[in-house]
């Protein structure tokens, strides 16, 4: 089945409406965190208070995710989804009150750090909805499965370019009121879509007959620890995109900068459906993280914004590539009853890994300027390539037996092909 096909085929079966719910219910996560930033800080007048509401919210949501996904692979998406898509806009509602309301600094952090512990990551979620909504395409399901993944990827990417983009056409329309009031609102109507959706249901069905399993393999925390490198690379390239425009006298540039990370990283997405099937995932990301470091290296080199934006671009190409690898890698080495929190966990180590990233950048870039800040960059891209480079046995061997597959078959009673990563990939 060529790539082309198995996009046509998987919209088919999810649906056009589907899959546009699932990607706008990502948006808000996207839109939060600036839109907090900008919120308190315009509002307080320091940009202090502002980026600690904005840091606690964003590690609150890193907390809660991962137990948010495995109470989910318990009860079902449905209702947790649901659940969080209305807590998380009366929150993020409750954040623009509080924030009007002049209140204590205390109660403003409280209360981001509140809404960023609801606010739902529809993103890993809905890579959770991908087996069983192939599940009856027999010998074809595990190229589908790709596929899906490396749409998803595409689309988180695109969605972390958009959802800034957003907030600052809502800004600038309106308010920083107005942009998380925008967030509320489509979170309220898509993450409540997306919960109610018949693909929530068909993805808890059957798991009561798999046994739970561990999470926490030594495969799996490989994993976790790779987009704790990739979430690194992320934080550092914004703080050092956003010292260089601020230096340059262009600080409102610097989200355009960043944003050109997305872009890249979305249009390989979309690609890496065409990479041939018997290259194995551990294998791809092992290629992307030396694209990650040979692409990176010139921004130490950059020196004007053209140049860096130019650099960012081309270094987005290897990143949706070596995070679809890895999520590809963590849907196979842990057991399909805990898929879901395997998702989300690996969206948390993203976030934590952008704190770790922004906060060493920052700090290098007080006393040093935006080189030494994204030399952050280059740093994390040369752990992802020590990281895959030590790992490409355990990898290989843990997906050897892709248990998904195995159980899939035990559930559903359908033929479904296994094998070895290499030649099922």
């Amino acid at each position: 089945m060529s790539p082309l096909a198995s996009y046509r085929r998987l919209l088919q079966l999810a649906g056009p409406t589907y899959v546009l719910v699932a990607f706008v219910g990502r948006l808000p996560l996207a839109m939060s965190q600036l839109g907090t930033l900008l919120l308190v800080a315009t509002s307080s007048g320091s940009y202090g208070l502002g980026g600690l509401s904005a840091g606690a919210l964003a590690v609150a949501n890193a907390v809660g995710a991962p137990v948010a996904g495995t109470l989910a692979d318990r009860v079902g998406q449905r209702h947790v989804v649901l659940a969080q898509s209305l807590l998380g806009a009366a929150g993020l509602a409750a954040l623009v009150a509080v924030v009007r309301g002049d209140s204590s600094d205390v109660l403003v952090v409280l209360t981001a750090a509140l809404t960023g512990l609801a606010l739902p990551q529809v993103g890993p979620l809905a890579r959770v909805r991908w087996r069983p909504l192939t599940r009856t395409t027999g010998a074809h399901q595990r190229r589908l499965v790709d596929a899906a993944f490396s749409y998803e990827g595409a689309a988180d990417e695109a969605s972390f370019a958009i959802g800034p983009a957003l907030v600052g056409l809502s800004v600038a329309a309106f308010s920083p009121s107005g942009a998380l009031l925008l967030a509320a609102g489509l979170l309220a109507v898509f993450g409540s879509l997306f919960a109610l959706d018949p693909s929530a249901r068909l993805a808890h069905e059957g798991r009561h007959a798999v046994a739970a399993g561990r999470l926490l393999v030594p495969a799996y925390a490989v994993l976790v620890v790779a987009q704790v490198t990739i979430g690194s690379l992320f934080g550092a390239t914004q703080t050092g995109a956003t010292v260089l425009a601020t230096d340059l006298g262009k600080p409102g540039l610097a989200g355009f900068v960043h944003a050109t990370l997305g872009v890249g990283s979305a249009l390989a997405g979309l690609a890496t459906a065409y990479v041939p099937e018997r290259i194995g995932h551990e294998r791809r990301a092992l290629v992307a993280a030396w694209a990650l470091l040979a692409f990176s290296v010139p921004l130490l080199l950059a020196d004007t914004l053209l140049a860096t934006t130019a650099t960012v671009l081309v270094l987005g190409l290897a990143v949706a590539p070596y995070m679809i690898a890895v999520f590809s890698l963590a849907e196979r080495v842990v057991p399909p009853s805990r898929v879901g929190a395997a998702m989300t966990m690996l969206a948390s180590a993203t976030g934590l890994g952008y704190a770790l990233g922004s906060s060493l950048a920052g700090r290098l870039a007080d006393t040093s300027g935006a080189t030494a800040a994204l030399s952050v960059t280059v740093g994390a891209t040369g752990v992802a390539v020590l990281l895959m480079s030590s790992q490409q046995r355990r990898l290989r061997s843990a997906t050897a037996a892709t248990p998904a597959d195995v159980a899939e078959e035990s559930v559903s009673g359908d033929p479904v092909p296994c094998g070895s990563s290499s030649s099922a990939s």
